[in-house]
This record gives C-alpha cells, sequence and structure tokens, in this order.
C-alpha cells in the first residue's frame, strides 16, 4: 500500500507531533508544541487555515467580513497571545473608543468604556453600584485571566477569585437584581452576559458576564486590524517562524491516514473526534462523547452599507460592538426562547461595525456589518427580517443603507467549520457540569484513553472564545508526560 493522500503531500514521513484542524486552540497547540523544539504538521481541511476565525468577501468587492468570530476581548487578554510576538507577524489590535453600546427606545445609549468611571456616567442612579460591583475585579484581571482559561488552576490565584468566584457562582438575573437598581445597568450587563447562551436565571451565565465585563476595562474589546484572518495569518507566520509545517485542504476521515506521529492532537469537535479516531477509543469514552451536550445555534447576517448605521444615540458610532435587545427583561425572554426551542420574534442582537474604526474593511465612504443572534440548534427559520427589524429600532433608515447582504443560517456554520455542531459557535453548553467535566469527566480532560491522542478544541476548558487557550493547555498536558 502507498503513503495516504496527506503523507504524499507532506515533507516528511514522520512528525513529532501532529495537529488536526487549524482554528485558535489548533494553532495555540500547534504553536506550544514548536516552542518546545517537537517537529509539527497542522493540517487544516478547508483552503485557508483558521477555523472560525477568518475573514472572506462575503457580499460585495471590497467589502471584507468576519465569517465567524469578530470581536476578540480574550484574544486581546490571552496569556498565550499576548507572549507571542504576534506584532512582528503582522498583528495589529483595533481599539475603538468604546468597547460596547447598548441603545434604548428613548434615543440613549448605556456605554461600556475603557474607564469605569466614565462607564459610571452612563448608568444613572446607578453610578456608584456599578463602581462597587467593578472596581475591585479589574486590577486583578491579569490572575483573573490566567486562572479562568486554565480552569484547573483556580486555586493558584486565591486572593484574585474569591470576590469573582462569589459573583460568577449566580445568574445573570442574581447580579442584575441585587447589584443594580434601575435598568440601564441591569439591561447592560444582561446583554455581556448573554454571550454565554445561557438563559439568564441560570447559573454560571453571571460568570461569562462579569469576564466580558472586566475584559472591556483591562483589555478592551478590540479587532484585528484588516478581519479575524489577520489574526490566523499572525498566528500561522509565528508557527512556521518556528519550522512548524501547515498543510491546507487536507480532510482527514481517520487517524490512520496521517504520518507516523507519537502525538496527535484534534481541535475537533467530540462528534468528529468520534469519527476520525473512534474505532481506537473504548466503547465507555465513546458513550460519554456522544452524550455531550451542544447549546444554541447563531443565525448571522453580514451586510454592506452606503454609509454607516443611523444611529438614533450617536454615542453608539464610537462602539465596536452594539449590542440590540433594550431592556433586561427582553433580553431574557428572547434568551429562555432560543432555550424553549422557539425563535425570538424581537432577538437579542449582537452586533459589529468595524469599518467604523478599520478602513481597510471597506470602500470609501462605505461600510460593513456583522450581526447574529441565537436561534435552536439546527434551525432552519430565516431570521434576517428580525434582525434588520432590531437594528432599524434603534437607527431608523438603516434598511436603506443596504447595498448587499450574506446571509448564513446554523446549517451553513456547521457546513463551513464542522465544529459548529447544529450552528453552535461555542463548542457546546457552557453549563457548570459541562465546564468542569469537558467533553468528558477526566482528571486530565485533553487526554484520551489512546495515549497519544489529544482533544484541544473549545470542547475542552477553557471552552469557547478565540484565545488559543484549549491548545496551550493540551500540549502542556501532553509535554509533561
Amino acid at each position: 500500500m502507498g503513503p495516504s493522500p496527506i503523507t504524499a503531500r507532506t515533507r516528511r514521513q514522520s512528525y513529532d507531533a501532529i495537529v488536526i484542524g487549524s482554528g485558535p486552540n489548533g494553532l495555540g497547540a500547534a504553536i506550544t508544541l514548536a516552542r518546545s523544539g517537537l517537529t509539527v504538521l497542522l493540517l487544516e481541511s478547508r483552503d485557508t487555515a483558521g477555523g472560525g476565525c477568518r475573514s472572506a468577501q462575503l457580499t460585495l468587492p471590497g467589502f471584507v467580513h468576519d465569517i465567524c468570530s469578530a470581536i476578540h476581548p480574550l484574544g486581546a487578554g490571552s496569556p498565550l497571545f499576548r507572549d507571542l510576538p504576534l506584532s512582528e507577524h503582522g498583528l495589529r489590535w483595533v481599539h475603538p473608543p468604546a468597547p460596547l453600546a447598548h441603545p434604548f427606545d428613548d434615543g440613549s445609549a448605556a456605554l461600556l468604556e475603557r474607564s469605569i468611571t466614565d462607564t459610571s456616567l452612563s448608568l444613572g442612579q446607578d453610578q456608584m453600584a456599578y463602581r462597587r460591583f467593578m472596581e475591585p475585579l479589574v486590577p486583578n484581571w491579569d490572575d483573573v485571566a490566567k486562572a479562568l482559561l486554565d480552569p484547573l488552576s483556580l486555586l493558584h490565584y486565591p486572593s484574585a477569585m474569591v470576590r469573582f468566584g462569589l459573583l460568577a457562582i449566580r445568574s445573570s438575573r442574581w447580579i442584575t437584581n441585587n447589584t443594580f437598581v434601575a435598568d440601564r445597568a441591569r439591561a447592560l450587563f444582561a446583554g455581556i452576559a448573554a454571550h454565554s447562551t445561557l438563559p439568564l436565571e441560570q447559573s454560571p451565565s453571571a460568570a461569562i458576564g462579569i469576564v466580558l465585563n472586566i475584559a472591556g476595562h483591562a483589555v478592551g474589546w478590540p479587532f484585528p486590524a484588516g478581519g479575524a484572518q489577520s489574526l490566523t495569518d499572525a498566528l500561522v507566520s509565528y508557527f512556521q517562524s518556528l519550522n512548524g509545517e501547515v498543510l491546507c485542504s487536507a480532510h482527514v476521515t481517520s487517524v490512520d491516514e496521517l504520518p507516523k506521529a507519537p502525538l496527535v492532537f484534534c481541535d475537533t469537535s467530540p462528534r468528529h473526534l468520534i469519527s476520525i479516531a473512534g474505532h481506537h477509543l473504548p466503547s465507555g469514552y465513546v458513550r460519554q462523547l456522544q452524550s455531550y451536550r451542544y447549546g444554541p445555534a447563531a443565525f448571522k447576517v453580514d451586510f454592506a452599507l452606503d454609509g454607516p448605521i443611523p444611529w438614533r444615540s450617536k454615542d453608539c458610532l464610537r462602539a465596536g460592538t452594539v449590542h440590540l435587545g433594550g431592556s433586561t427583561a427582553e433580553i431574557a425572554l428572547a434568551e429562555r426562547e432560543v432555550w424553549q426551542g422557539r425563535n425570538p420574534e424581537r432577538p437579542f442582537v449582537l452586533l459589529a461595525q468595524q469599518s467604523l474604526f478599520d478602513s481597510s474593511r471597506s470602500p470609501s465612504g462605505k461600510h460593513t456589518v456583522w450581526a447574529y443572534c441565537h436561534v435552536p440548534p439546527n434551525s432552519n427559520y430565516d431570521m434576517t427580517s428580525r434582525i434588520e427589524a432590531q437594528i432599524e429600532r434603534f437607527a431608523p433608515g438603516f434598511r436603506e443603507r443596504i447595498l448587499d447582504k450574506s446571509v448564513r443560517p446554523p446549517a451553513l456554520f456547521e457546513a463551513y467549520n464542522p465544529n459548529c455542531i447544529g450552528g453552535d459557535v461555542n463548542g457546546g453548553t457552557l453549563d457548570w457540569w459541562q465546564l468542569l467535566a469537558r467533553p468528558a469527566l477526566r482528571v486530565v480532560p485533553f487526554s484520551t484513553p489512546l495515549a497519544k491522542l489529544y482533544i484541544c478544541s473549545a470542547s475542552t476548558p477553557p471552552g469557547g472564545g478565540v484565545h488559543g487557550m484549549c491548545g496551550y493547555y493540551a500540549a502542556l498536558a501532553a509535554l509533561s508526560k
């Protein structure tokens, strides 16, 4: 038998390690292994690296859209990425004047500013409550980030984690009801917590909200100049500078077709780990992977516009991210309906307007908009008009500025990136059990019963987000043996 199609295209017949999947976590693993002196092959089934961190001209020529991830607070705050010389490989973070705006029906908006004091000024009677909430947490960002992005080492940072932990075990609803008295501050936090895709009445939705809220003050909510692909390109360039090898258009159907290697890392969902390696794994472990639960899906629309969004609140033009959901009750209802299997009539919309601050994203005078909402897994309902209605609600005249649009329902997310099961872009439900036993109940969650095989996707700790830490810790686990 001759070499497999993959082996026939590689520079070597064997490697110290092979990584399947080139998303941020696959790249995190590959870079960590290469920095340790190992020969590493990185395989990507698509024709470009990046997984959920890629960009393309989805609408009209000259309009650059982020296909999946767009705003990267955890990328800018990632202990791994911050330790890499990515600026030398072309990465430049763009920081809008304000990380986030949350408009209301009265034409005003609450703003998450880099300054805690400035943020509090947009929160009316909750100014001091917000400062009391955030000021003790933000100075500990580095320790909190290290602990949360390595859930196995929470006890290493006790001073930073005590106050955070007492709040993080709560639901978002508990935080909003017990911290603030008015809906401006409550809605601002509820929108941030809704990134968890959990019902806001459920813990640990508060933990996700607090982490992203702290990050807004400590590192911002920036995005890569030129598109999310720029972060991937910088990571790939640095990996290659370490003599790492990248092979795209290399679809792996079985681990048996790989070149020889004593270590194999899979930046894949548990479902696809079974597909390519299940025949080597014990039935009990396979059953655990089969029971892994995936979360709500994303329905996304990218717009090419003839001008900036005509926000009623001009403060929204200062923010890279805008949350469209109005009141706390409305956001909570929309997220609850998703978990009840319904497509919300008034969805909570997460919107990014990168071209306001990055002229490389669109032709002069034109703009791009990235917007999505949560829907039930595998939903086939077209949410385009509902997303547009939510934008129009806070920006009358928005529809008249649309030149073109690109719609990506859950099925297209999964077709584009097989890790997005049912359209879930977070790598699985983020409830307490799946934070602690992710993707299966094991002392080292990245390991499998097959000694050479590791899983390093967002379905492992610390979970979803563009930070690379799942791959980093998986590589460290293997290197420590």
